[in-house]
């Protein structure tokens, strides 16, 4: 009997998309051009990660003539089924991966300006939250 060959499958997340640029807003990421990130999902994929970021090095930007682009890719059995919480902690996670040029290229995680890790990750999220609920009006005035 010959196995079942299953296709990786990718398609737009607008979803994820809205949060994206809602995280952007929020932490105020003026290097971060959010219409030049596009957020996808994929169905399928056999990588062992809730995301994963994509560039579009300098050689191809020169090829075509285009600026910088990013795509983040959420991999549907992974990230689609996590808590808000860490969804957006991932998210948070793949944004540090661009560097404050904004020129394709990725940030490792471990670089010369820091690095990429849950306890950094951490710090972030508590900055978003500490700015997202300085944003909401205070209802017990």
């Amino acid at each position: 009997m010959v196995g079942l060959l299953v296709l990786m499958d990718v398609e737009p997340a607008p979803d994820v998309q809205e949060l994206l640029e809602h995280i952007i807003s929020v932490l105020q990421l003026g290097h971060i051009n959010q219409f030049r990130i596009i957020c996808m999902r994929s169905r399928n994929s056999k990588a062992n990660a809730y995301a994963r970021i994509w560039n579009l090095p300098d050689i191809w930007q020169k090829a075509l003539g285009v600026s910088a682009y990013y795509i983040i890719e959420v991999l549907h059995e992974h990230f689609d089924h996590l808590p808000k919480e860490k969804k957006l902690k991932v998210l948070i996670h793949e944004l540090m991966h661009i560097p404050k040029t904004f020129s394709g290229a990725l940030m490792p995680h471990n670089h010369k300006g820091g690095a990429i890790n849950d306890k950094t990750v951490g710090k972030i999220y508590l900055k978003y939250i500490d700015a997202l609920s300085a944003r909401q009006p205070s209802w017990q005035e």
